[in-house]
């Protein structure tokens, strides 16, 4: 869901044979890709994963050659490398939002990705 001067607008979709991590870095990844020009944006996850790996992990990831600190190759690293190209691009402030907790931004954008996830499940029948 982005949101810009009152205006909002929502945006899903979906993978099969996917991971939730997957899908939520996709997610932010698309939201910046999807603004025209460079903004001030304050991006709202209920993904610790996301919003660790792009405020804290991902410089040690890059300085060790996109290896974790136990040494092996970062998962999901082509979505990392997308999602920080896309964050250079923006002024963004990370928010971590406890998900389920009734904030009703983050249950509609529960809703949408569940309803991707049906719609490509149903496009597969």
């Amino acid at each position: 869901m982005l949101r810009f001067k009152g205006v909002e607008r929502e945006m899903s979709g979906g993978e099969l044979e996917t991971t939730n991590n997957r899908m939520e870095l996709t997610a932010a990844a698309e939201a910046l890709e999807s603004l025209k020009r460079p903004c001030v944006v304050h991006l709202h996850t209920d993904s610790e994963y996301v919003r660790n790996g792009i405020t804290r992990w991902h410089t040690g990831w890059v300085r060790r050659n996109w290896r974790n600190a136990s040494g092996d190759p970062v998962a999901n690293m082509d979505l990392w490398r997308r999602l920080l190209e896309a964050n250079k691009r923006h002024d963004v402030s990370w928010f971590w939002v406890k998900g389920h907790s009734g904030v009703p931004e983050n249950e509609r954008v529960d809703e949408l990705a569940t309803q991707g996830r049906i719609d490509i499940e149903n496009a597969q029948k």
